[in-house]
C-alpha cells in the first residue's frame, strides 16, 4: 500500500539535547550525574506516572523540586536550566512541512500534559500536524500498541500506510509489530534519506 502519513516522535527526534553542558552543570550542582538527573525527571516511577497522565506536569515538577531540596517556586528556573541545551530541529520541521503538502502527518509522544501547549506556543509547529497523540493525555505510552491505534485511527489510515519515526529501538520495534513501517532516528540526514527512500 502507498504511504499516506508520516508520524513523528518529539523528544529525541524533533527536539533534542544539542548541548549537554547546561544539564551537566545543573546535575553537578546537586551532586548528580547527567544520567541520574535525567532519570529523576523522566525515568523514575513518578516520571512514568506523569507520562501516563496520572499526575500533572505541575505536580511532577513539585515532586522533582522536593527531591532536590528546592522550593516549588524555583521550578521554572530549574526547567529553564534542565532544558537549556535542547533545541528544535528546524531542518526536520521544514521537511515535515514540505511533506505535509502531499502526506498526512502526526505525532506520538511519550510526554507530560504540557506537551500540546509547547507544540503550539513554544515550538510553534502545530500547523505541521494533522493529529497529535500525547501519552499524558491518553494514559498510554509507547510501545503499547493501543497508542499506535489511536494515531492511525485519528489519521484515518491503515497501519501499513504510515511511517513512524522514533529514536528508541523499543518504540520502533513496537510500531513495526503493530504494522507500521518505522525508521529509527539516528541523525537528521539519515532520517530524511530513509523517509525519501520509503516514499
Amino acid at each position: 500500500m502507498p504511504i499516506k502519513a508520516i508520524i513523528w516522535d518529539i523528544g529525541g527526534v524533533l527536539v533534542r539535547s544539542i548541548d549537554r553542558q547546561p544539564r551537566t552543570e545543573l546535575a553537578a550542582k546537586f551532586g548528580l550525574t547527567y544520567e541520574a538527573l535525567e532519570n529523576l525527571v523522566f525515568g523514575a516511577a513518578q516520571g512514568r506516572l506523569a507520562q501516563l497522565g496520572e499526575v500533572t506536569s505541575t505536580s511532577h515538577l513539585a515532586w522533582v523540586c522536593q527531591q532536590l531540596g528546592l522550593p516549588v517556586s524555583a521550578g521554572g528556573e530549574f526547567l529553564n536550566a534542565f532544558f537549556g541545551g535542547d533545541a528544535l530541529d528546524q531542518d526536520l520541521v521544514a521537511f515535515i512541512r514540505k511533506l505535509h503538502k502531499n502526506y498526512k502527518s502526526g505525532v506520538i509522544s511519550n510526554g507530560f500534559d504540557d506537551v500540546r501547549s509547547a507544540i503550539h506556543n513554544k515550538w510553534c509547529m502545530a500547523d505541521a500536524f494533522d493529529h497529535v497523540v500525547i501519552s499524558g493525555e491518553v494514559g498510554l505510552m509507547k510501545p503499547d500498541p493501543r497508542i499506535f491505534e489511536l494515531s492511525v485511527s485519528g489519521l484515518q489510515i491503515e497501519p501499513e500506510e504510515g511511517v513512524f519515526i522514533d529514536d528508541m529501538p523499543a518504540n520502533v520495534a513496537g510500531a513495526r509489530a503493530f504494522g507500521l513501517q518505522a525508521v529509527q532516528f539516528i541523525s537528521t540526514q539519515q532520517t530524511i534519506a530513509a523517509i525519501k527512500a520509503l516514499l
